[in-house]
């Protein structure tokens, strides 16, 4: 599932595309996409009205619209689920087969392509209102991210996937952030102390920065070929450069060396996710 960083990326990418654009007609293929709205009421609420804006939250992606009539700006909720892609065709190019939702700009279209179905297009919004604070908004930890570690008696691992805790980290940059910190994957949360928590909080900082900054060199275009137009690949880098597993510390290289001390890194399951980590390293 994608996790922060390539949803900020994508949401860089598309703001410049989307500004100023005007929503001629909607299609929305599968009524799960929008729900709980409808598909009709996402046309009726769409039709005619002009990108302003586009934000993240979380791993949310959040569209501003200004309708043609009426002051009240709109809001669709966008969220990729597992296997979703966004991205704008050329107008004489059809759709994919798995295309979630269409909207027609004029000369180009708005796809939201989604393979299995699991992610939204909707006007209800209030899957954002209880997320926790967003890591790259403070340098320091908030209170609540403090108090939420100390009120746990879970793995701290587990604990960091709780969007109420932190909004947008996942699995990835969870063992990441762990591995940076020195902290074991195992260790509750609430034995963190003070040190520990202030460095987690910025460990979090940086291994998303530095994903955000590796993904936003990456040019999310289409490219023609002699079958018509295709999305280019959205991996994290061109191929000429190190594959993400390469760049990682521990995520996905459970047998191979520790970057740091020339340990194996070890993979155990906590809560149904994959945990990568270094047991020197990240002594309990």
């Amino acid at each position: 599932m994608p996790e922060l960083p390539e949803v900020e990326v994508l949401v860089r990418h598309l703001l410049p595309q989307l500004l100023s654009k005007v929503v001629r007609d909607v299609r929305v293929q599968r009524a799960r996409t929008a729900a709980p709205s409808s598909p009709a009421e996402v046309r009726r609420a769409l039709r005619g009205a002009t990108f302003v804006n586009l934000t993240r939250r979380a791993k949310y992606l959040l569209f501003d619209l200004q309708p043609k009539k009426g002051s009240k700006l709109v809001r669709v909720l966008g969220h990729l689920g597992m296997t979703g892609r966004m991205y704008l065709l050329p107008r004489a190019c059809p759709p994919p087969k798995h295309a979630a939702a269409v909207l027609d700009l004029g000369g180009e279209k708005f796809v939201f392509e989604d393979t299995r179905y699991f992610g939204r297009f909707t006007l209800d919004i209030s899957a954002v209102e209880k997320l926790g604070p967003e890591p790259l908004e403070t340098e320091e930890p908030p209170g609540d991210f403090a108090r939420g570690l100390k009120r746990s008696s879970q793995a701290v691992k587990v604990k960091l996937l709780d969007q109420t805790l932190v909004a947008g980290l996942g699995n990835i940059y969870a063992s990441e952030a762990l591995f940076l910190a020195g902290i074991s994957p195992r260790l509750p949360a609430r034995k963190l102390t003070r040190v520990q928590t202030v460095q987690l909080w910025k460990s979090i900082r940086k291994v998303l920065a530095k994903a955000i900054e590796v993904g936003a060199t990456i040019r999310l275009a289409y490219y023609e070929t002699g079958k018509g137009a295709g999305l280019r690949d959205t991996a994290w880098a061109p191929a000429e450069a190190p594959s993400p597993v390469e760049r990682f510390y521990v995520y996905g290289r459970a047998g191979e060396a520790c970057l740091n001390c020339g340990q194996g890194i070890k993979r155990l399951v906590q809560a149904a996710r994959s945990t990568f980590y270094c047991p020197n390293c990240q002594r309990r």
